[in-house]
């Protein structure tokens, strides 16, 4: 119903409602707001308190816009496409699809998200990406209409190893969000702002088997422009040793470092207020309930492939 009254408005207008709802959840929900103190307190120490607060504020306010884009999905076109995305660095991702074996796109929870993937189907490179399906299966319906507007498909990411090879195998692109935080069975622990985070081994496993480039693409709103940018980074070379365990946890460990620089440089566009340190390497504490204690930083590495 939300999202049917903000279509309804005209864009600017949904994103200021977004906003507005983004700013009455700040003041709400204050376990969100301690979980992006708590992340950004391990990450980025040498800020002070009011810095941490000031970005999670806009990191929900980040949020109301995603929401007030998405909600304007249906009234996207190519023709008006360029009015609220411009693409940066797109011989990045041009040179790696030439190849002709598909593209593996690495991207994360930044800016807004849902409009990254959109964007580039809405501009002729549509790709499939993987979603974890929504608990109500009626708004996991309508969610995956709204993805699926621009051409691009969804794909269940607890069966996606088939379909995702398939797909790279016809020479198509293929999206994945790394940054949440993964279960022991399905991930790495990988060096994330200097605290072990386990990450998915799922974007590693793909690029070992297909070979298909990998090429890192974020949707950053550009106040400047008042607009979005779409920007691509070269593609990340791969690291091959002849040993698949490793190759996945050296290379996962790479991507994972690219996340972190985003995260880093666009701070109010992440999502600080995903518990990305939930799960933790054995014997370590959890740092979400507040039992304190410094992480050992030179926790070791625990690979568990799944293929």
């Amino acid at each position: 119903m939300l999202l049917k009254l903000l279509l309804l408005l005209p864009r600017g207008g949904a994103i200021l409602a977004g906003k507005l709802i983004a700013i009455a959840a700040y003041h709400l929900h204050g376990r969100l707001r301690r979980v992006g103190y708590t992340n950004l307190a391990l990450a980025m120490p040498e800020l002070d308190p009011s810095e941490r607060r000031s970005i999670v504020r806009r990191v929900f306010m980040n949020l109301g816009r995603l929401l007030g884009e998405f909600s304007q999905f249906p009234k996207i076109t190519r023709q008006n496409i360029s009015r609220l995305v411009e693409y940066d660095g797109l011989e990045n991702y041009s040179s790696a699809s030439e190849r002709g074996r598909g593209v593996l796109m690495l991207t994360g929870h930044l800016g807004a998200w849902e409009l990254c993937a959109f964007a580039q189907g809405v501009y002729g490179h549509p790709l499939s990406f993987l979603v974890r399906p929504l608990d109500n299966p009626l708004l996991n319906r309508m969610v995956s209409h709204y993805r699926e507007l621009s051409g691009n498909r969804t794909i269940d990411k607890n069966w996606a190893v088939k379909p995702v090879l398939e797909i790279l195998k016809r020479g198509q692109d293929v999206g994945l969000l790394i940054d949440a935080n993964t279960l022991p069975d399905q991930g790495v622990f990988c060096d994330f702002f200097g605290t072990p985070a386990c990450a998915t081994t799922g974007l590693a496993v793909f690029v070992l088997r297909a070979d298909a480039p990998v090429v890192p693409g974020f949707l950053i709103w550009d106040e400047r422009l008042r607009k979005h940018r779409l920007r691509f980074e070269p593609e990340i070379p791969l690291i091959r040793t002849g040993d698949f365990k490793e190759e996945v946890a050296l290379n996962t460990a790479r991507f994972t470092k690219v996340i972190e620089e985003y995260a880093r440089r666009y701070p109010d566009q992440w999502l600080w207020v995903h518990k990305r340190w939930h799960t933790r390497p054995e014997g370590e504490p959890n740092l979400y309930n507040g039992e304190g204690g410094k992480l050992d930083r030179r926790s070791s590495v625990k690979v568990e492939v799944q293929v």
